[in-house]
């Protein structure tokens, strides 16, 4: 069966996705226990080179107070959640970047990119989780390579932004798997594509 790639992400009403500060004022324990919950089902980050560099410039000071520092509102991790960030091997697709500018326990993706993905989906362990990286999310959809959609929806509206979603990528079915409600309102939708018989 392999290794799964499960997108996860976070998304206005608008399906805006971009420096998602939007989010804070929505942050619950529940919300942050389920999200340490998703973490743990996988054992390595699939990302983009600006969410890589973001989280790269954070996850290790909150590995260091297990709290989320921020304009609005700081807020405390699940114990253990930053660690497994900071730990998990992560796998960084990028044209700019070279080998030797990597750090974070993190390895440049160079050759075809599909074929690499499919190498780390064959390899033993758990699923591989893709956070933030949309211009990522959209190639691994475009090469039949994202196994699971989780999409968080928060009761925002943002009006303008990078979406997730954008107008020139292929028509995709998908199939219904679970609908998560938390309490401060947002909503996760969880989909897998659907696969033709």
């Amino acid at each position: 069966m392999g290794r799964k790639v499960i997108v996860s992400e976070f998304v206005t009403m608008d399906g805006v996705m971009e420096n998602p500060v939007w989010t804070v004022p929505f942050n619950t324990v529940e919300q942050n226990q389920h999200k340490f919950e998703e973490l743990l089902t996988c054992d390595a980050l699939l990302l983009g080179r600006i969410t890589y560099e973001g989280f790269a410039a954070a996850w290790p000071k909150m590995g260091e107070t297990n709290t989320v520092v921020n304009q609005i509102r700081d807020f405390a991790l699940p114990e253990g959640f930053a660690d497994r960030m900071n730990n998990y091997p992560k796998y960084v697709v990028s044209r700019k970047k070279t080998q030797q500018q990597m750090n974070w326990n993190a390895t440049l993706i160079q050759g075809d990119l599909k074929e690499e993905v499919l190498k780390l989906k064959g390899q033993p362990g758990k699923n591989i989780l893709v956070l933030g990286s949309g211009e990522l999310v959209r190639t691994l959809m475009q090469h039949d390579l994202v196994d699971e959609f989780r999409i968080m929806i928060f009761p925002v509206i943002q009006g303008n932004g990078r979406r997730l979603f954008t107008e020139n990528i292929n028509t995709m079915s998908l199939k219904h798997v679970n609908t998560k409600t938390l309490l401060s309102g947002a909503v996760e939708l969880t989909y897998r594509p659907s696969k033709e018989d």
